[in-house]
């Protein structure tokens, strides 16, 4: 059985080769598989291996990065999710390329126990922020699935279809958290009133709410050879 940590953190790094060099000394000889992109603008990773190696993993991220551990997503599989191990070194862990923005300012945090809530309000704008092969496989009762290749298209969609004087409230989801942290930064740049993101992503939410208070429909793509997890692949791996 193999424990898969998906994780990232925004935070300032001077010296992202250096980072990269003590986690290939640290778990290079470990049974760790998966890929951790290191970049000036922080760390964003998914990684697979026994407990007892995440744990180490994480305690590590821990104190070099201050990565918390109730930011990971945790999930399991029979299967290694991954065949090889990747440090990699990036210019930005996740890539907007048609606009500048800041993620050190996104919106507001919604945690999983209080997104239905959220969900239940009717001013509220629901956008999937992944693209259009992911949402295929599944997507929260209600969103809106913009049509996008890319990430990079997401700033588009929103110049051409969207209107803060009429969309006063935005909600917005992705898999693990990360493009949402861009893409709100993105939407209180462009002057949405009110701006919301899924804390922890779809991984999250499917790890802490029940099946049967589950807003969620289907299964959610992920970039490893699973290809796909649902409700039933989490469960309490924190401790």
């Amino acid at each position: 059985m193999y424990t898969v940590a998906a994780y990232y953190r925004f935070f300032a790094l001077a010296d992202p080769a250096a980072l990269r060099e003590e986690l290939r000394a640290a778990f290079a000889a470990t049974d760790l598989l998966g890929t951790t992109l290191i970049a000036p603008e922080g760390i964003n990773g998914t990684m697979a291996a026994s407990p007892e190696t995440i744990h180490l993993l994480l305690d590590f991220l821990a104190q070099r990065t201050g990565l918390s551990r109730s930011e990971v997503k945790f999930s399991t599989t029979d299967a290694p999710p991954f065949r090889r191990l990747k440090f990699k070194l990036k210019r930005e862990i996740i890539t907007f390329r048609n606009a500048a923005v800041d993620p050190s300012r996104p919106g507001q945090y919604i945690d999983p126990q209080h997104w239905n809530d959220l969900l239940a309000d009717p001013d509220v704008l629901l956008l999937d922020t992944r693209n259009s092969y992911e949402s295929a496989l599944g997507t929260f009762a209600g969103a809106v699935t913009p049509p996008l290749d890319t990430f990079s298209d997401f700033s588009d969609y929103v110049r051409e279809h969207l209107d803060p004087a009429k969309h006063r409230k935005v909600a917005m989801f992705c898999t693990g958290g990360i493009r949402c942290e861009k893409a709100s930064a993105f939407m209180l740049q462009q002057g949405f009133p009110e701006v919301y993101h899924l804390k922890g992503g779809i991984l999250k939410y499917l790890e802490d709410i029940p099946t049967a208070s589950s807003q969620w429909q289907g299964s959610c793509y992920i970039f490893d050879e699973r290809v796909s997890v649902d409700h039933n692949d989490f469960h309490d791996l924190t401790r």
